[in-house]
């Protein structure tokens, strides 16, 4: 944890079963504010089921709080001004205007009856300042490109002003250059105090962007440290069954998938 950040979303114990089969099991995580942490693991792991649990999207043993509040005491709209969920993918199937769309992030500050506030105007204005989706706010949503709807996705989600921003798996069917802006993105939102977890495949983009990763393997939490001791070659090799080469460059340590063991 970084000088003076606090706990924000503390996860502890949690296990989630289905039928038989146990998918997470007693995993304890704390995202704290101000920083970047990494959820990874191979497929079928438990890593969306652990951040649904989180979330309080899906009923889970264990508690988590949130602020010392236990998350299933918080009113729902209370919670959902406490934390955006990104799931997974970048789907919009109606044609509304990008500025519309990220407008959805203030509906759990408002009422059924209430107008846009000027507190609105200026959450949505800067939230898509950050993600730099202004220049084609009155755009349709489904004429922009993949990288500029998970763009779009991330400013709705930033429009809340939430103190914890749960992404799973942003950088999804990106190309190179929209993953790499969606990291740097994120990593920028925890310059404001955000806490931020996100579900990301690539072992290089954690490494280079995350403050923290945690592994989870088969529903336990088997890592949870600083990029370089949480993903060394021995643990990808046990956890993901691939060997990697490790090369230092000016932006820090890079990880090179070279084959499957």
């Amino acid at each position: 944890m970084k000088p003076n950040d606090a706990p924000r979303l503390v996860a502890s114990g949690i296990t989630v079963t289905r039928g038989s089969r146990r998918i997470v099991d007693h995993a304890d995580l704390t995202l704290n504010a101000g920083e970047f942490t990494v959820l990874a693991g191979p497929n079928g792991a438990g890593k969306t089921t652990l951040a649904r649990a989180m979330a309080g999207l899906i009923p889970a043993d264990g508690s988590v709080t949130f602020d010392g509040m236990p998350l299933r005491d918080l009113p729902p709209r209370v919670r959902a001004r406490a934390m955006s969920y990104l799931p997974q993918g970048h789907d919009f199937h109606w044609p509304m205007r990008v500025d519309s769309i990220v407008a959805l992030g203030r509906e759990p500050h408002a009422d059924a009856f209430s107008q846009t506030s000027v507190q609105d105007r200026i959450a949505i204005e800067r939230a898509m300042e950050a993600t730099g989706v202004g220049e084609f706010s009155d755009r349709p949503i489904t004429t922009l490109s993949g990288g500029e709807r998970a763009r779009v996705a991330i400013a709705r989600a930033l429009a809340t002003e939430a103190s914890v921003l749960i992404a799973d798996e942003p950088t999804a069917s990106l190309d190179e250059r929209h993953q790499l802006i969606v990291m740097d993105l994120l990593r920028r939102i925890t310059q404001q105090g955000t806490a931020v977890l996100a579900i990301i495949h690539d072992l290089a983009l954690a490494m280079r962007f995350a403050d923290r990763v945690v592994v989870i393997n088969e529903g336990r939490i088997v890592a949870n440290d600083t990029p370089p001791l949480a993903l060394t070659p021995e643990r990808i090799g046990e956890v993901f069954g691939i060997s990697v080469n490790r090369v230092e460059t000016p932006d820090g340590p890079l990880l090179l998938p070279s084959r499957a063991l």
